[in-house]
């Protein structure tokens, strides 16, 4: 099969590139045809080796916009989006591919395509969507049941549960997501005893992740065994980085190792592969609905971790990949990340099994059979 993916949100690095990577190859694994197409001014953070496509229409930006100006955009942004979806149909027509993906979609992208030529396309549409939460919920309902009379266009949710919030339209699918996974690097899942424990913060900085909040408590919890943290992190925005270097200025020398920068491929992997546990302390209710990208490279890397109670609660139902803590709750993620690091030793073994089945059950193989599935049926 000839797979379009529909890429139209650069970013510089993260989760979304690895995400796209993950479809790419895992697709091609299984024998299709994999390809891009992107607005024009496009540019990719990573190169997928496969063959690009360059549609009318450039990406549309908000950044440092509001207001009038902001509305502008908006109508603009609509206005390529319908011109890309008319490109992307007539690319079908042509017999030029034979199924598109749009790896990161919104309840937008749904009431657009609605008004567009693409509802009628004669071939397979998946737009996949990352979670949905409460507020989402509603809105994004209603546009899927628009779609209901165009059996080609299939909204896939990455969730899970097999309902949104209790209801279960029939056009919409819903599947588990994948894990990230070393690709440039030689590794050996090992979760072993060690003399010294490595432990690990990484991702993108933002001040709703509570950084400061945790260095207190981590560096003034007890602990019977060596222990070292490494902080990694990379910014978006300006006021992120500020904060970020006040705090490496405030924490440096205390023990922990800061690294503010933006990691990608091997390097990232290695930074990842070379700790032996991963610190996600984040509280937002908002990780109860849409996947965690650092929990899901924990278990692609099989690193236990630490975490609030509210980052994908099904996936701790099912596996011990680590402990929780309840989200907001400073005095519990004392007691939690001090008995995780003094008990490492002993819970190891049973760390390993359950990042091991939980690997399997999320892999990235796994996941692209399911796109598969829903492009096929």
């Amino acid at each position: 099969m000839r797979i379009t993916i529909f890429e139209n949100i650069m970013t510089p690095g993260g989760h979304e590139v690895d995400f796209d990577r993950i479809l790419t190859e895992e697709l091609q694994k299984l024998g299709h045809d994999v390809s891009f197409c992107v607005p024009e001014g496009f540019r990719f953070a990573f190169d997928y080796h496969v063959p690009v496509r360059t549609l009318k229409g450039e990406v549309v930006s908000y950044t440092g916009v509001t207001g009038i100006r902001k509305l502008i955009r908006t109508v603009k942004r609509e206005k390529h989006r319908m011109g890309w979806y008319k490109q992307l149909c007539e690319l079908a027509e042509r017999g030029e591919t034979d199924a598109i993906i749009v790896p990161t979609s919104t309840y937008r992208y749904l009431r657009a395509v609605a008004k567009s030529r693409l509802r009628r396309v004669k071939v397979p549409v998946i737009f996949i969507l990352h979670g949905i939460n409460p507020g989402e919920a509603p809105k994004f309902l209603r546009e899927a049941s628009k779609l209901q009379p165009y059996p080609n266009l299939r909204p896939t949710v990455l969730t899970f549960g097999q309902d949104i919030f209790g209801e279960k339209p029939r056009n919409v699918c819903m599947i588990y997501p994948p894990t990230f996974v070393p690709r440039d690097i030689d590794f050996n899942p090992n979760v072993t005893q060690k003399e010294t424990l490595t432990i690990g913060f990484f991702g993108q900085y933002r001040r709703e992740k509570r950084l400061e909040d945790f260095l207190e408590v981590y560096l003034n919890s007890h602990y019977t065994r060596p222990v070292r943290l490494l902080v990694q992190g990379a910014t978006m925005h300006p006021e992120d980085a500020e904060d970020f270097e006040r705090i490496i200025k405030k924490y440096q020398g205390k023990g922990i190792e800061f690294l503010h920068k933006g990691l990608i491929g091997a390097e990232w992997q290695r930074a990842i592969a070379g700790v032996d546990a991963l610190l996600l302390p984040y509280s937002a209710p908002r990780y109860r609905y849409h996947w965690g990208g650092m929990l899901f490279t924990a278990i692609g890397f099989h690193k236990p971790v630490v975490t609030s109670d509210d980052m994908n609660p099904e996936v701790f139902e099912s596996f011990r990949v680590g402990e929780r803590f309840k989200s907001g709750d400073l005095e519990d993620l004392h007691r939690v990340l001090e008995s995780f690091i003094n008990d490492y030793d002993k819970n190891a073994p049973l760390y390993a099994k359950d990042l091991a089945e939980a690997a399997e059950l999320y892999s990235p193989e796994n996941f692209a059979r399911r796109i598969a599935a829903i492009l096929e049926k």
